[in-house]
């Protein structure tokens, strides 16, 4: 039974990350806090094998079906991720060792609900908002630097923030946000798991549910990624709305959890 609401948990999330550019890690994250079956470090493992498989599926049918990429940008993107993802790591490891593990709980779902509240207000104003059109090197490596950091640290992917960073810097419209942004998440999750493979290594963590996460997220990634293909682009941002709303919603539930305990 334990296995199938992972499963499930994980095959919704990445089914909407693949269509939305979000992950999944987003939405995975706060919801295996809910769930608090999992300790901070073993729910951040789980998220980023989970959603690095999802990406691998994802990222290779774009490829495959030659998705329009701007491919200039987001390899520099993706350059910057693996770095940022590494210093996001070891940075919460540094934090955990010395607090709380609910309080470090409260800490990461305190600031994902505020970056929430931020984009989801960028994205209803994003009409009158100037964005910018750079395809500078520098800028796209300190983005995806950036991202790669803030993702890690929350264990979260780093989805919405992508995409929303990507429509005000480089003036992308949600597809094209969607797509970098999944990129961006594959290499920011290949340096998390490099950190945790050369340091602790996985045996110290419960992945007993693991199997379940990975299955469904390649489903997850196969669905996501034709959706995102045939839904047009209103669609796809109300259902980044809506896992905005939804992040939201959880995290201060968690939040409320964590103070309460």
């Amino acid at each position: 039974m334990n296995g199938l609401i992972y499963f499930l948990v994980a095959l919704f999330s990445t089914i909407i990350g693949a269509t939305a550019g979000v992950g999944g890690g987003v939405i995975i994250k706060p919801v295996l806090d809910l769930l608090g079956d999992y300790d901070v470090k073993t729910i951040g493992v789980l998220s980023a094998i989970t959603i690095f498989s999802m990406t691998v599926v994802s990222v290779g049918k774009h490829i495959i079906g030659k998705t329009k990429i701007k491919a200039k940008i987001a390899v520099f993107l993706a350059f910057g991720s693996v770095f940022g993802g590494y210093l996001g790591d070891e940075a919460m490891n540094r934090i955990l060792s010395v607090m709380d593990k609910s309080f470090v709980t409260l800490i990461q779902n305190g600031i994902l609900s505020v970056l929430m509240i931020l984009i989801f207000i960028y994205v209803m104003k994003r009409d009158t908002i100037r964005s910018f059109k750079t395809e500078n090197i520098g800028i796209s490596i300190a983005t995806g630097f950036l991202l790669g950091l803030i993702s890690s640290f929350l264990g979260i992917g780093g989805g919405p923030l992508n995409v929303a960073v990507f429509m005000l810097v480089f003036s992308f419209d949600t597809k094209t946000s969607a797509v970098c942004s999944l990129i961006t998440i594959l290499f920011a999750q290949i340096a998390k798991l490099v950190t945790v493979g050369t340091g602790t290594g996985f045996a110290s963590f419960d992945l007993s549910v693991l199997p379940f996460m990975v299955v469904a997220a390649i489903a997850g990634g196969f669905i996501g990624t034709k959706l995102n293909r045939m839904l047009p682009e209103k669609q796809i941002t109300k259902v980044f709305n809506v896992v905005l709303v939804l992040v939201f919603l959880i995290c201060v539930y968690n939040m409320g959890c964590a103070v309460i305990l």
